[in-house]
């Protein structure tokens, strides 16, 4: 049997997960908490094996409390429950130790799936989360890839991106088909790739 405690300060929202637990099977409800203090401070209550905990709470933050949770009940798996969407809050609970971020507005059979995503070693999204994971990425392998390259190189690889070939891509540039095909060397190279499709997939953050 898995047990489950609950941070959440809206009082529907808190008996509507209330209810789902109690309804799984496999599942049981140990405790329900309006405030992150009192999660932190119940000596009365047994380590869960699920924590679902909101954000917004009055006091000290959902984010705040798995913070201090961690060192003292690692073995437990944490699941942002939040309103929030926003960049900031789901990569600072992501880097905090939770194990996965769904949204409120999810409904109740995505939250049970959730949960037994959860159990079974998986990081459940929902899957505007799971976008923004994917596109925080994205972005980071694509920075990485223009910091190493010239001005030039970067013109290039983007013509080559759109489907241009060599002789497209020196026509716009205004330089020669072999200086294309230099440059597209240099990129290799520097991109530590062996072809124009891998340092394509690179450049647009397809690949780490």
């Amino acid at each position: 049997m898995r047990t489950v405690s609950i941070v959440e300060d809206q009082p529907q929202f808190a008996e509507a997960l209330s209810a789902l637990i109690q309804g799984m099977e496999g599942f049981a409800l140990l405790a329900t908490y309006s405030r992150a203090e009192y999660a932190l401070n119940d000596s009365t209550q047994q380590q869960a094996d699920i924590y679902i905990l909101d954000i917004n709470l009055p006091g000290m933050s959902g984010i705040e409390l798995l913070k201090k949770l961690q060192p003292i009940k690692g073995k437990s798996l944490y699941l942002m429950c939040s309103s929030y969407d926003d960049e900031e809050f789901v990569f600072e609970a992501l880097k905090s130790g939770a194990h996965g971020y769904i949204l409120k507005n999810s409904s109740m059979l995505q939250i049970t799936n959730a949960i037994t995503d959860l159990v079974q070693g998986g990081s459940p999204m929902s899957p505007a989360i799971a976008r923004m994971v994917i596109n925080h990425f994205h972005n980071h392998t694509q920075s990485a890839v223009l910091e190493v390259l010239s001005q030039r190189e970067q013109e290039v690889l983007s013509l080559l991106s759109k489907g241009f070939i060599y002789k497209e891509v020196a026509s716009k540039l205004g330089i020669s088909t072999e200086t294309v095909r230099k440059h597209c060397y240099t990129i290799y190279e520097k991109l530590h790739v062996d072809n124009r499709v891998e340092a394509v997939n690179k450049f647009l953050g397809r690949v780490p």
